[in-house]
């Protein structure tokens, strides 16, 4: 019938998708297809993604940091994703290239959009980071970033920034090139359990 056109993907979003991500053609599809079952729309409102977020950690309260990350990822600003900026924001944030995720990252913490980092931004995402870690595995943190304010602390100190400077895009990017140490702190590394989580609903 006329439904085939809408339930396969366009050979050109394809064709883009496979040469900007690390997936295949398969994969693509798949994905596009649970993409529909759940977004009939062909869109992923900042609710629905709160609430994919939100059956990834059952345990936690990831809804202010699903919010940033849905934020960093709706590149057109219109307030939902399309199936091409989720399939961008699954690939760089469980394997894009270093300096991808690194400019991703700043996106995420420049939660205003101005182009620089405040120290208090740090702060408003270290917290939604620690939201989504379980108190028990809070508690086997190191001594100085057990706290989102310690850690906040620490990534500013880093970079060496009095009080009321801003991280600009490009010293952010260095900085956290240059020290690996910096990549943890920024960074909920939440990939490995979302992936496992979609390899269960593949199934």
């Amino acid at each position: 019938m006329g439904n085939t056109k809408s339930s396969a993907l366009s050979k050109e979003l394809l064709e883009e998708l496979k040469s900007n991500t690390k997936y295949t053609e398969a994969e693509l599809c798949t994905w596009y297809q649970s993409f529909l079952k759940e977004c009939p729309s062909g869109k992923i409102t900042k609710e629905q993604f709160e609430g994919i977020y939100a059956s990834f950690f059952p345990g936690a309260d990831p809804t202010a940091y699903a919010r940033h990350v849905f934020r960093s990822f709706d590149t057109n600003a219109d307030g939902t994703l399309d199936f091409k900026e989720y399939i961008v924001a699954l690939h760089l944030t469980s394997g894009g290239k270093t300096l991808q995720k690194l400019e991703w990252a700043f996106a995420l913490y420049d939660v205003d959009g101005n182009g620089t980092i405040s120290k208090n931004e740090i702060q408003e995402i270290v917290r939604s980071i620690f939201n989504m870690i379980p108190a028990e595995d809070q508690k086997k943190l190191p001594e100085d970033e057990n706290t989102p304010e310690q850690r906040a602390e620490k990534i500013w100190a880093f970079f060496g920034k009095k009080e009321n400077d801003k991280i600009t895009e490009g010293e952010f990017i260095q900085g956290v090139m240059d020290n690996k140490d910096i990549l943890r702190l920024i960074q909920y590394d939440e990939p490995q359990r979302i992936k496992d989580k979609l390899k269960e609903k593949k199934q």
